[in-house]
């Protein structure tokens, strides 16, 4: 049967959660403090830019099984399980800020009508779930399970990766709330989805040890890249070997000018944090968060030798998200680029597929935006690619080559052919090679 399911927040997580859900013949009302989103989800606009998002949502929308709703309250009272998809930034200290799920849990705690079960989809450290529980049972004496069941969503992928996931982490109690979940989920059970069931600690940190590991294989690639280019190997074949050995696979070699996003960064210091807390080393773990910041640098300082040595003064640069098919420019390696060379008093022209909104909240006036990719590379003395944006793998270089004024191309994803753009007379400049 149906479930009658509450997915508070609409952010990434929440959001795809509840379109998804729908989907599968649930329904869903979803949930948000801010007006304005939840008036254009009504709409079907969607509040983040994710392929294939909106058809989901439409879709859903028009079926009625999907809604929205601003009123946290009732939507808790009418429904029997509640995803909590809220936010949980790093603070400072790299430590996960859980005051937006600690003011969610005290709400759900406010409104137990009846037995319900509280699912934990937000990525959140070892023990928060327990803590969920013992934060509840002190406000109500109702019946609730809380389970954790952690979302493995790639930005720019999450639609595919709702609907065809490696695996199905649930960590739960209770006999009654396994029923549940499995009804929640029964589309993918019966595509025959691998589920892991296990306790609510496992689940929390199977979440953290795999980005943990994804981070440490784009590191080890990255840093494999930089001595490549010292000695004059190509990092692309040495990633293609090393992926053909089955216990290592070819995914995440893949070099490049640093991770960034909302998921890496954020769960790798949590992690660390997690071992701090609990003395335990983690000593790889806060490697990798240093090596990544570095690279970032490292690609940065890579450009600044070459405008410095090229009496450079315009710099083009295409792609600002941290990834392809994202808006998404939290943490991207793009941000310490420019601030690293807005240091040096460069004019810096730039473009993006869908985040150019979000980097004008970031720079303001201190970088110049185009729409239109050759616009932001006219009369440029050096290019620079940051995003592997499929609209600049197919880019017309006969254009890009009348349009600069400089010949010079820093391709941080290796995307473009080296060795056409050579015979054209750029000068071309890889990552790892």
């Amino acid at each position: 049967m149906s479930e009658k399911i509450c997915v508070i927040g609409t952010g990434y997580v929440g959001l795809v959660t509840a379109i998804g859900l729908s989907d599968f013949g649930n329904h869903i009302i979803g949930v948000d403090v801010d007006t304005a989103k939840i008036e254009n989800l009504k709409k079907g606009i969607s509040p983040i830019y994710e392929p294939g998002i909106e058809e989901y949502l439409l879709r859903n929308l028009k079926s009625k099984r999907l809604e929205f709703s601003n009123d946290i309250d009732e939507s808790i009272r009418k429904s029997t399980v509640i995803f909590i998809g809220v936010g949980t930034p790093s603070l400072k200290s790299g430590e996960a800020d859980l005051s937006q799920v600690i003011s969610v849990t005290d709400t759900i705690a406010e409104n137990l009508n009846e037995y319900k079960i509280i699912v934990t989809k937000s990525t959140v450290p070892v023990g928060t779930n327990q803590m969920i529980i013992d934060r509840i049972k002190s406000k109500t004496d109702k019946t609730f399970d809380v389970v954790s069941n952690p979302e493995f969503l790639r930005e720019g992928k999450a639609i595919i990766d709702f609907f065809n996931p490696d695996r199905v982490i649930i960590g739960c109690k209770s006999d009654k709330a396994r029923k549940i979940m499995e009804d929640v989920y029964r589309t993918l059970r019966i595509n025959q989805t691998p589920f892991v069931w296990c306790n609510l600690e496992t689940a929390e940190l199977i979440k953290y040890a795999s980005n943990a590991f994804l981070a440490t294989k784009i590191t080890f690639i990255n840093q494999i890249a930089n001595l490549s280019e010292k000695i004059g190997a190509d990092v692309h074949l040495v990633a293609k070997a090393m992926g053909m050995d089955g216990r290592i696979s070819q995914k995440f070699l893949h070099p490049g000018p640093g991770y960034g996003g909302s998921c890496f960064p954020k769960d790798t210091r949590a992690l660390a944090n997690i071992g701090n807390r609990l003395n335990v080393d983690m000593s790889l773990v806060k490697e990798v968060i240093k090596a990544n910041e570095n690279q970032k640098l490292f690609v940065a300082e890579k450009i600044r030798k070459c405008y410095k040595n090229n009496n450079i003064k315009t710099v083009a640069i295409l792609g600002l998200a941290f990834k392809a098919e994202t808006d998404d420019m939290r943490e991207s390696p793009s941000i310490v680029v420019i601030n690293e060379l807005l240091k040096d008093n460069l004019i810096i022209k730039v473009n993006d597929p869908k985040s150019m909104d979000n980097a004008k909240i970031i720079f303001g006036d201190k970088i110049k935006y185009f729409e239109n990719e050759f616009d932001a590379v006219k009369d440029a003395d050096l290019l620079i690619i940051l995003t592997e944006w499929n609209e600049y793998r197919n880019i017309d270089i006969n254009r890009i080559k009348k349009l600069m004024n400089g010949n010079i191309i820093i391709d941080t994803r290796n995307i473009l052919d080296g060795k056409e753009l050579e015979k054209m007379g750029f000068k071309y400049i890889a990552t790892g090679r």
